[in-house]
C-alpha cells in the first residue's frame, strides 16, 4: 500500500511538472508573441517603405462614394513618390470612387516625375488631376497622366523642358539633347495613354517641336486655363474642389485628405538637395577630424549618424541600393583601419575616402541618368568634401581653445616636470649654468658643474677633458652642454673613464 501511494505521488508530481512546464512554455510564446508585435509596429514606424504606415479610416455610410485627395505641392522629389503609390493602395483597398491630385508646383526631379506617372497609369482608380494655379515641367507630366484633367481660372501648364543644376548659386543649364528626347517621349506616351494631343505635350518640353498656330519654334509651350481647355489638353475648368465633385458627380462623397505622415515627410526631407550635401559634408567633416583625434569620439559619431542618415534616406526612395550600401561600408572600414591600427596615412585611407565618394555619387543618381546629371551628381559631393575639408581644419584649430573640447583633441605641447614624463625639478638648476669637463665627452661624460659633478651630454661635439662647458637645456633626463670659450669655472678634475 506504501508503494502504492508513493508511485501515486510521484506520478501526480511529474503530471504538476508536466502542467507548469506547459504553462511557462505558454507565457513564454505569449511573452514572445508580445515582442514580435512591438517589434513589427517599430519596424512599420521606422522603415515606412517596408510596411504601410496605418491610417485611421473613418466608418463610410453605406452606399456612399469614397474620394481620397491629396496634395502635389512644393519640390517633385523622390520622397513624394511613396507618398502618391501609399494613398493609391488605400485607396483601392477602400474602394474608392476617385483619387484627386491638387497640383500647385513649379516642378522637380524627372525621376520622381517619372515614377509618379507610372503608378498613376497602372491604377484601375479613376484618377483626377487638378492644377490649382500652376503645374510647370514634372507637375504637367503627372497631370496627364491622370485620367481626367481639371484647371482652375487663372492657371498654367506646360514649361517641361529638363535643365540641369548648375554649381552652387549659379543658373541652371538646358539639358543634353539625349535627356530632352527622353523626356519629350516620356510626354507623348503619356498624352498617347490619355487620349491627349501628342504635338502639344512634345512642344511643352521641347522648343524645337511647331505646332501651327500654338507654338512657334524656338518656344515653349505653356497654356493657360483658356488655352488648355479650347486646344483639349484639359476636360474641363473647376475652381474648387467642389466643383470638381460636382464635375465628377460625387457631389455627397466622403473625402479622406491625405497628407504624408512623419516618416514620409523626414525622407523628403533627409533627400532634399541642400540637406543631402549638408550631411556629406557634416559626415567628412566628422571623420576628418576623428582621424585627427585620439580614440573614437563625439566627432566620429556625428560623421557616421550623418552618413547613415544620407544613405538610409536615399535607400528608401531607391536610390541607394546594396551596392552603394556595400561600397560605404567598406570605404568605412578601411578608414576605421587607417585610424586605429595604421600609423599615419596611406593607401588604405586614400582608398576609403575614395570608396565612399564613390557611393555618394551613386547614391545620388538613378537609373536612366544621363553623363550631365552623373557629373552634377559629382560636383556636389566634390563642393560638399572641399567644404568638409575648409571646416574640418578651421574645427582642428579652434577645438583646443574650447574648454569642453580640450579632452577630444591631442595637444603636441605636453609641459614639462615629472608629471609629463619630464626631467626633475632639480635638474632643471642648471639651466645656464657653467663648470668644466671632468672626463671625455663624447658625447656623454661626466662635468663639474659648482663643484658638483653631473651626468651630461654634449650638444654632438667631442670635448676634452677640462674644457670649459656652459649647459644649453636640460631635455627630459639630459643634461645638455656646449664647449664655450670662457674658462671654466673652477680647476680641472682628474675624473678620466678614457
Amino acid at each position: 500500500m506504501k508503494d502504492d501511494a508513493d508511485n501515486a505521488a510521484v506520478r501526480w508530481r511529474r503530471h504538476l511538472a508536466v502542467d507548469a512546464g506547459r504553462g511557462v512554455c505558454w507565457r513564454s510564446l505569449r511573452r514572445l508573441a508580445s515582442i514580435a508585435t512591438v517589434s513589427l509596429g517599430i519596424a512599420g514606424l521606422l522603415l515606412p517603405g517596408a510596411m504601410p504606415f496605418a491610417q485611421t479610416a473613418t466608418q463610410a455610410v453605406p452606399g456612399q462614394a469614397i474620394v481620397y485627395v491629396l496634395p502635389i505641392e512644393g519640390i517633385i522629389d523622390l520622397g513624394l513618390a511613396p507618398f502618391v503609390q501609399r494613398v493609391i493602395d488605400e485607396a483601392s483597398q477602400a474602394g474608392a470612387a476617385a483619387v484627386i491630385l491638387e497640383i500647385d508646383t513649379f516642378g522637380g526631379r524627372v525621376d520622381a516625375a517619372v515614377q509618379i506617372r507610372d503608378a498613376l497609369l497602372r491604377t484601375p482608380l479613376r484618377t483626377v488631376g487638378f492644377v490649382d494655379k500652376r503645374a510647370i515641367s514634372a507637375g504637367a507630366l503627372i497631370g496627364l497622366a491622370t485620367h481626367t484633367l481639371v484647371m482652375a481660372t487663372g492657371s498654367t501648364i506646360g514649361a517641361a523642358a529638363p535643365v540641369v543644376t548648375g554649381a552652387p548659386g549659379g543658373a541652371a543649364k538646358p539639358a543634353e539633347e539625349k535627356t530632352v528626347s527622353y523626356v519629350r517621349k516620356e510626354f507623348r506616351a503619356t498624352a498617347e495613354a490619355r487620349k491627349r494631343p501628342l504635338l502639344l505635350a512634345e512642344a511643352m518640353v521641347d522648343a524645337d517641336v511647331v505646332v501651327s498656330g500654338i507654338v512657334d519654334k524656338g518656344k515653349l509651350l505653356t497654356l493657360t486655363t483658356e488655352e488648355a481647355l479650347k486646344h483639349k489638353v484639359i476636360d474641363y475648368r473647376a475652381d474648387t474642389l467642389k466643383d470638381v465633385l460636382s464635375r465628377l458627380g460625387l457631389e455627397g462623397a466622403e473625402i479622406r485628405s491625405a497628407t504624408p505622415h512623419w516618416a514620409e515627410q523626414l525622407v523628403r526631407f533627409l533627400t532634399h538637395p541642400v540637406l543631402s550635401s549638408l550631411l556629406i559634408s557634416l559626415g567628412m567633416i566628422g571623420i576628418l577630424v576623428e582621424m585627427r583625434t585620439p580614440g573614437f569620439g563625439l566627432a566620429g559619431g556625428i560623421g557616421i549618424t550623418s552618413l547613415g542618415l544620407f544613405f538610409w534616406g536615399h535607400w528608401l526612395v531607391q536610390l541607394a541600393g546594396w551596392e552603394e550600401l556595400l561600397l560605404a561600408s567598406a570605404g568605412l572600414a578601411l578608414l576605421v583601419a587607417e585610424i586605429f591600427f595604421i600609423p599615419g596615412f596611406g593607401i588604405a585611407g586614400a582608398l576609403g575616402i575614395s570608396a565612399l565618394l564613390g557611393a555618394l555619387v551613386l547614391s545620388m543618381t538613378g537609373a536612366g541618368d544621363t553623363a550631365t546629371v552623373i557629373a552634377g551628381a559629382v560636383w556636389r559631393v566634390v563642393v560638399a568634401l572641399l567644404v568638409a575639408l575648409v571646416a574640418g581644419l578651421a574645427l582642428l584649430r579652434v577645438l583646443p581653445r574650447l574648454p569642453f573640447a580640450r579632452r577630444m583633441v591631442l595637444e603636441s605641447n605636453l609641459g614639462t616636470g615629472p608629471e609629463h614624463g619630464s626631467a626633475p625639478l632639480s635638474d632643471q638648476r642648471w639651466m645656464g649654468k657653467r663648470g668644466h669637463a671632468a672626463s671625455v665627452l663624447r658625447p656623454a661624460g661626466i662635468a663639474d658643474i659648482e663643484g658638483e659633478r653631473v651626468d651630461v651630454v654634449s650638444d654632438g661635439a667631442l670635448i676634452d677633458r677640462g674644457t670649459a662647458i656652459e649647459v644649453t637645456h636640460v631635455d627630459g633626463n639630459r643634461i645638455v652642454v656646449r664647449q664655450t670659450s670662457e674658462p671654466a669655472a673652477g680647476p680641472p678634475g682628474t675624473i678620466d673613464k678614457e
